[in-house]
């Protein structure tokens, strides 16, 4: 900083002779500008985490949708023969292949409702933690600005 006898805003000799110098104008402006920036970098680290965050829990999502996808696929090849045994030969065989599809179908629905789950909770993929954090600190600098 600088000191009480050097005063660099062309200070009158009795302003400099104060023993607590206020800081000028383009102190302050530069004082508020340096704030300004760390709290903007602040957020924006704030925010890219929060995204990072969401983006990870919809990949998890989106993997359990693959899954029930293929294991409804699984189900539609087990219906399928099971359709090719009930034709050939009337026969309970057909019937264990029925059975076997409609317990991989309804594996699949869990799999998909779990799915669901995992993309609602990262929906929407707006960073809302940041953007309140955000909201608190415009309200508080008009608050400061108002005194």
């Amino acid at each position: 900083m600088t000191s009480t006898s050097e005063p660099t805003t062309g200070a009158t000799a009795l302003g400099s002779a104060n023993s607590t110098v206020q800081p000028s104008l383009g102190e302050l402006v530069g004082s508020i500008s340096t704030d300004l920036t760390r709290l903007v970098r602040d957020e924006m680290r704030l925010a890219q985490a929060e995204v990072a965050d969401k983006a990870k829990k919809a990949g998890v999502g989106v993997g359990a949708f693959g899954a029930a996808g293929v294991l409804a696929l699984y189900g539609i090849g087990v219906l399928l023969a099971a359709a090719v045994l009930a034709l050939a030969l009337v026969l309970p065989g057909w019937l264990a292949a029925l059975i076997v599809g409609v317990v991989v179908l309804l594996v699949a629905g869990v799999a998909a409702l779990v799915g669901k789950k995992k993309v609602n909770e990262a929906a929407p993929p707006v960073p809302t933690r940041t953007v309140a954090s955000v909201k608190t600190d415009v309200a508080e600098i008009k608050e400061s600005i108002h005194r």
